[in-house]
């Protein structure tokens, strides 16, 4: 009878020439971040809406059915209504003629002396809020969306719908919700 004995030599080693050699467990674990990171992406937002149109319907702060409106300043409360009955969403000295400011939620302009405007500032292209006013023109920086100040109507850019309009009235010195 004959002894098989293994030798020390026979032992499998792998040898590469770049020194390294992933495990099974790298190359699991590998995979199954992968897989992760496609369900992570496949649970995203869908951007396109309702519409039809391939533009999403954007409200960053939606309001409750039955409410009179949105209300208040960039925090969210409501603003002292100065006894007309509508909060205040600017004072008059601050809208320029021919332009307009961006208070809380809202863009405020006066297209022409005396007359105030009220729009969601949130761009109806892919929800960026609009940034500023210039030169009669509503302006989303995102995407360089332009919106008139006199109705909200879209101007230039890839937004093709108006700016949401929010009745106002003049109160005294200040525009409020109407």
């Amino acid at each position: 009878m004959t002894d098989v004995q293994a030798r020390p030599e026979t032992v499998c080693r792998h040898e590469t020439t770049s020194g390294a050699v992933p495990t099974r467990r790298a190359v699991l674990t590998g995979a199954g971040a992968l897989g992760a990171t496609c369900l992570l992406a496949a649970c995203g937002t869908d951007t396109r809406g309702s519409t039809g149109n391939n533009e999403p319907e954007y409200s960053n702060d939606p309001i409750p059915a039955g409410s009179s409106g949105p209300a208040g300043d960039a925090s969210g409360k409501p603003e002292s209504d100065g006894g007309g009955g509508g909060v205040v969403l600017a004072a008059k000295a601050d809208v320029p003629e021919g332009g307009g400011v961006i208070k809380g939620k809202y863009v405020i302009t006066q297209p022409e002396s005396g007359t105030y405007k009220a729009f969601s500032k949130v761009c109806t292209h892919q929800g960026c809020d609009v940034s500023k006013v210039d030169a009669g023109v509503i302006i989303c920086t995102c995407h360089n969306s332009e919106f008139s100040i006199l109705d909200g109507s879209p101007q230039n850019g890839p937004a093709n719908r108006a700016l949401p309009e929010q009745k106002v009235k003049v109160d005294g010195d200040n525009i409020v919700a109407a």
